[in-house]
């Protein structure tokens, strides 16, 4: 399969100007300012478009999630359609309270099969809870012979609905995602729910203090929960660790002060903290409960994978970030932190996933692969059950 994009601003997610790009067997052939191709080439006219890496998202609950108001309250998987129209060619799909019914083998499966209709899909082991259900039976083992899998989580601290794990456990399951990652060229990374606990991040400070675990293993979520948290995440990142912003927000319990993804990622580049430390991710097909302040659910509501471009689009438009910036949270920092080595970027020889956005930075074009997905804002290509 070939195609070349003719004349897009392209975004790579630095700016490289005025670019042709490529496509051949599933990768970026070739990127330059002028490329000629026989008629027969199907071309793309990119005119007046950006091309951009496509997009990461690293947290994604792609079986569903939910059941915190019970059975009926379980949420619907991830369709393919709902990744490709929000321009997310590569998904992380992992689960969260419920390690009862969601199950590991579940989620390979559904991974497996997102891989089949033609985006990138990845998983990690483990759920909210100590010990950690894997689907081998052993941490490391899962990381190290399964190909889908390249880490653990979302494992759960600070949260009501947490096993309550002690930095010893918390400490054991880096240690085993590290060794497991590093025996089979992954990253291992250790993803973190965080929740409205007042200890918020300090069970991850305890074990990167007193082990010789890095900070770097552990990638804390829902950093912009509320303000405290948020002032938490500020000093950890500037003592060198990644933190993850949740794009699918609501406002929780009275008390609460959540923070938009765009207004958390402008309130930390002012503060001086690397943007290369930062992600969004949406937390799609999650159950975004609501609590009194008494712990009684009270609503629930849908975390949207299409929130991440929502996301991207008010930090360029409301908070003034530099679109190659604004890009980078949802491109290259995911790529580079979970070690995917053929994604996030547009070079040469990397795999062909990319977005053309119009004007208005909505989602025109998205190519995951090589194949178009979405063309002049429309899927073209569906998952196996959808219309």
């Amino acid at each position: 399969m070939i195609t070349l994009i003719k004349n897009a601003e392209t975004y790579a997610p630095e700016y490289l100007g005025a670019k042709d790009l490529l496509i051949a067997d599933q990768k970026i052939a070739k990127i330059s300012e002028h490329i000629d191709m026989p008629e027969w080439v199907p071309t793309i006219d990119a005119n007046g478009k950006i091309v951009t890496p496509g997009f990461i998202d690293g947290h994604v609950h792609i079986t569903g999630g939910g059941g915190e108001g019970s059975f009926h309250t379980r949420t619907p998987e991830l369709n393919l359609t709902d990744a490709t129209t929000s321009g997310v060619t590569t998904v992380v799909g992992v689960i969260g309270t419920d390690g009862t019914t969601r199950t590991m083998t579940n989620l390979v499966a559904k991974a497996k099969a997102l891989r089949e209709e033609g985006i990138t899909c990845y998983a990690l082991t483990g759920n909210y809870h100590v010990p950690v259900r894997t689907l081998t039976g052993k941490l490391e083992d899962d990381i190290m012979l399964i190909d889908v899998i390249i880490g653990a989580g979302e494992i759960a601290i600070a949260d009501h609905r947490s096993s309550q794990p002690t930095a010893e456990e918390l400490a054991k399951i880096g240690s085993q995602a590290r060794i497991g990652g590093m025996l089979s060229g992954k990253k291992g990374i250790v993803n973190v729910h965080v929740g409205h606990g007042s200890d918020r991040l300090q069970l991850i400070e305890q074990v990167t203090e007193e082990t010789n675990i890095p900070v770097e293993q552990f990638h804390p979520t829902h950093i912009n929960r509320n303000e405290d948290l948020f002032q938490d995440g500020l000093k950890y990142a500037k003592k060198g660790g990644f933190i993850d912003f949740t794009t699918s927000t609501i406002p929780n319990r009275s008390t609460d002060q959540t923070l938009k993804s765009s207004q958390a990622l402008k309130r930390m580049l002012v503060e001086g903290v690397p943007l290369e430390q930062m992600t969004f991710t949406s937390d799609a097909q999650g159950s975004l409960p609501q609590f009194n302040d008494k712990g009684e659910l009270v609503g629930l509501k849908v975390g949207k994978i299409k929130s991440l471009h929502e996301a991207f689009v008010e930090s360029v438009k409301d908070e003034g970030i530099e679109l190659s910036q604004a890009l980078q949270v949802i491109t290259k920092n995911p790529a580079t932190i979970l070690g995917l080595k053929q994604k996030g970027f547009l070079r040469e020889g990397q795999d062909a996933d990319l977005v053309l956005l119009d004007d208005s930075l909505e989602i025109d074009t998205v190519m995951a692969l090589g194949q178009v997905m979405v063309q002049d804002k429309q899927a073209v290509v569906k998952g196996t059950f959808e219309d």
